[in-house]
């Protein structure tokens, strides 16, 4: 974020250099101007912003969790749901969505979301190229260059959640056009919204700690349009279509539990407090969440199964993200048990009477835990409730309602820029391939090679 060139600070230590100088010219008090401008030169330095050792370290730490969450993690967690014939195809998806997302991050995605411009609705283009940073460049107390990184995890991940709602019926080239286009007049300009200080969601008192909005959300619905743009996948109701490997997905559910903590604990920026608040909530919040989508499974199945164990899992993190920094241990603990049977409905229920193919319910859990969550951090962050209370003058009711517009403005921005995405990549390079190649298996249709041998 850009800094106003004059500030406190600044000023203070043009007048301690001044008032140097003077002391120099002055006849009988010039044998003391150096210990004057050596005095005025310490609080220059004190008053300039620092990196501190500690935070970047955590911060370099929390950008490699969440790193982790994509690859291998999200990469696992989706594979293991899919046919043995469409693995490797998701693999590919979240490497290349990863590496195409990380070059895009550093030619104009940075700057288009915190490029220090003044408009509420994008960052700018002063930072293209990562103009201007250097590596003593500061952000808070952490190097920008750490900054940037810890925010381009972010952007990696939000759009290789989507893939998971046309798993199986997509074609490679169509997602990673998808993917260019969404990331940059979507997903940047929502997160300058929300996390900018310029931000139109940031000025009107947003709370979403991180990412309940800007990746949960975002992805959600960008999902549930994409499951009506690409259509059912071929024979669904008929084949049989279990997930081949309920211990890969397993394994890629524990390593995004993990490397969450780098995404909301991290997301205090600084190794202090709130890291440690979002750090026992994200424990929590979840725990309580695989709890109830079992109750409510067992009761409603007779059964409860590792998939909805793991849907459990993804919900509670999902709706603890946007409040993780702001609510208390308690009151996660109950926002976990809330989102599941909610989740578990939209699933469940909602989805079959639509008829909607979300492969591997994006929108179900991502999408209506993000809005469950950011909705609930409205309430929960009441110290009333255990939590670190609103801005000054604000009540719980006109949070809720910041944050209800705060989840609109999200729908309707993604809603119509995803539909806008989808309809162009069809038109240039297509969404769906044919019926033969559906069978066949998108592993060996696009990338000639596949998951197992056996």
């Amino acid at each position: 974020m850009m800094r106003p060139f004059f500030n406190a600070r600044t000023l203070t230590a043009a007048g301690l250099g001044l008032a140097a100088a003077a002391l120099a010219c002055h006849p009988v008090l010039a044998q003391d101007a150096p210990a004057a401008a050596e005095a005025a030169g310490d609080a220059a330095a004190a008053a300039a912003p620092a990196i501190d050792k500690g935070d970047t370290a955590w911060m370099m730490t929390s950008s490699l969790l969440v790193l982790f969450m994509t690859m291998p993690g999200l990469a696992l967690f989706y594979g293991g749901l899919v046919r043995a014939k469409n693995m490797l195809s998701v693999l590919m998806q979240c490497t290349v969505i990863t590496a195409l997302v990380m070059v895009i991050w550093v030619l104009w995605g940075y700057s288009f979301a915190f490029g220090g411009s003044e408009s509420p609705w994008w960052g700018g283009t002063a930072k293209l190229f990562l103009a201007g940073i250097q590596p003593d460049t500061v952000s808070g107390s952490i190097p920008e260059y750490v900054f940037v990184v810890f925010q381009m995890t972010f952007a990696v991940i939000t759009p290789a959640l989507i893939v998971g709602a046309f798993a199986e019926r997509v074609k490679f080239t169509g997602v990673l056009l998808f993917v260019a286009l969404w990331v940059t007049f979507v997903y940047f300009p929502i997160a300058h919204m929300v996390w900018d200080a310029n931000g139109f969601l940031f000025k009107q008192g947003a709370m979403d700690f991180a990412g309940g909005t800007v990746v949960h959300i975002n992805a959600g619905v960008a999902a549930l349009i994409g499951c009506f743009f690409v259509g059912k996948r071929t024979g669904l109701g008929k084949d049989i279509m279990a997930p081949h490997s309920m211990t890969l997905t397993m394994v890629g559910a524990s390593i995004l539990w993990v490397g969450w903590f780098g995404f909301n604990a991290g997301s205090a920026l600084a190794a202090n407090g709130t890291a440690g608040l979002a750090m026992i909530n994200t424990f929590v919040a979840t725990a309580g969440a695989i709890l109830s989508w079992c109750v409510v499974e067992g009761v409603g199945r007779g059964k409860a199964s590792m998939l909805g164990a793991a849907s459990g899992m993804v919900a509670g993190l999902v709706a603890i993200t946007p409040a993780c920094g702001f609510v208390g241990p308690v009151g996660a603990v109950v926002l976990g048990l809330i989102v599941s049977p909610i989740c578990y409905f939209f699933v469940s229920v909602v989805k079959n009477s639509i008829k909607y193919d979300d492969s591997l319910d994006v929108f179900g859990v991502h999408g209506i835990g993000g809005i469950v969550g950011a909705i609930l951090t409205g309430v929960f962050a009441s110290p009333s409730l255990g939590g670190v209370g609103y801005a000054e003058g604000q009540t719980m009711a006109g949070q809720l309602m910041v944050q209800i517009e705060g989840v609109l403005i999200t729908i309707v921005w993604c809603g119509i820029g995803s539909v806008v995405f989808y309809a162009i990549t069809k038109a240039l390079v297509g969404l769906r391939p044919s019926v033969e190649e559906e069978r066949e298996g998108l592993d060996l249709t696009y990338h000639g090679e596949v998951a197992y041998h056996s």
